[in-house]
This record gives C-alpha cells, structure tokens and sequence, in this order.
C-alpha cells in the first residue's frame, strides 16, 4: 500500500500522527467497552457483563494453563489488557481509516513495527524485571548459563530473537490483511460497476476473516507472553 503519513517532531523525536492517534483511538475504545459493559454489576449479569465476564475468564485461562497456581496471579489483569487491546487494535483499520488530502490518520496500529515492537518490549522487560524479583539479580543471570554454560552465547540471541518473532509475527499478519483489502478496494472502485460487483462481497468476506485472524494473533500473543513469563520464573 502507498500510504502516506504525516509527521510530527517533539523534543528531536519524530513521531507518525496515524499510530499516535490510531492508538489513542484503541485505548479509549477498550475504556469505554470495560466502562460500560461494567457500570451496573449484578449477581444476575445482563449482556455486557456477561461478555466482559467471559473475556476475563477466557484471558486468566490462558495465564492458568501456563502457570497455574498462584505464580500466574500477578499477570491476570495485564494480560487480559494486553489482549483486548490487541484485539481492538487488529481490527480498528477494517472499519475505520480516515484519510484527508491523500494522508492516512487512522488505521490499525499493529500494523505497524513501531507499534509491535513496544508491546513486545513490555512483555519481555517485565519477564525479566520478575526473573530478578524472584530469583535475585545472581539468580536471574544463572539462568542464561542453564543447562550449560557453553549456550549462554545461544540463551543471549534467543532473548533478541523472542523480541522479534513476537513482534514482527503480529504486524506481518495485521499488515498483509490491510494490504489485500486496500487492494481489493482498489479493484473495486477503479474498473467500473462490474469489477465492484465481484470485489465487494470478497472484500466483506475478506474483512471477516481478518476479524478472525486478528483474534487469533491477540490470543497468540498473549499465549507466548505468558510462556516468556513462564520460563523465567520457573526452573525445571
């Protein structure tokens, strides 16, 4: 896709407008459907209780089946953000992309590395902030010696590499299924009544499947977030 962006420059940092305001947009969506799915609780839950209710249980599944037990209990409410974030964010470009002047503003913001990687950044520096908590700074660099020492080398670039599957996995997906329907649309509206007549319905049925697909990348991300978080705190 030929997007073009506009940017700003803040104390020497240069900044993408479309991901700040993509990401601002998807952090209050995320507010607001936990205010209001949560503003009248009761023992008899109505539908948006019951909803955010299921995605809660279905997000400390994911942090129980790795580390069950109590180990797992600090990591309940990040993850359960950090996938419905996610989430919004994987399809916020499917039904939302403002452009003005030929400039994109809006559109999905794991669609981007710069916004992948600071995801996969957390995710991985709080791993190793909880490594050292629990086994100590001598016991957190242990770990990397383990179960040889000759593999420290090995240990050390799978710490780089972990950063980059995690991230570059979620935007590639993201980024393709934003590519294919800007094409299709392209089709659509470039080649007269016939065209648009065959690439509409695969365009709806292109952005459903996105749907899902960006379901599934928040689930996997949030599964091996929780796995980076599982091998550093346990020891076999």
């Amino acid at each position: 896709m030929d997007e073009k962006y506009q940017y700003l420059t803040f104390m020497g940092l240069r900044f993408n407008t479309a991901n700040c305001i993509s990401t601002l947009l998807t952090a209050l969506l995320v507010f607001l459907f936990v205010f209001f799915t949560s503003r009248k609780l009761a023992m008899r839950p109505g539908k948006g209780q019951n909803l955010l209710e299921y995605l809660i249980d279905f997000t400390n599944g994911i942090v129980k089946a790795i580390m069950p037990g109590d180990e797992g209990k600090p990591f309940y409410f990040y993850i359960f953000v950090l996938f419905t974030f996610i989430l919004f964010s994987n399809t916020l470009g499917l039904f939302l992309e403002v452009k003005f002047n030929g400039i994109t503003f809006t559109k999905s913001p794991t669609a981007d590395p710069m916004v992948t990687m600071p995801l996969a950044m957390v995710t991985l520096l709080m791993s190793h902030y909880y490594s050292v908590e629990k086994w100590g700074f001598k016991g957190y660099m242990s770990n990397f010696i383990r179960p040889v020492g000759f593999l420290l080398p090995i240990n050390l670039i799978e710490e780089f590499t972990n950063f980059l599957t995690l991230s570059l996995r979620l935007y590639g997906n993201i980024f393709a299924g934003e590519v294919l329907i800007g094409l299709l649309l392209n089709v659509a509206s470039s080649f007269g009544i016939l065209t648009a007549v065959v690439a509409a319905p695969m365009t709806m049925i292109w952005q459903g499947f996105s749907v899902f697909i960006g379901a599934i990348q928040a689930y996997v991300f949030a599964i091996l977030s929780c796995v980076y978080f599982s091998r550093k705190l346990e020891r076999e």
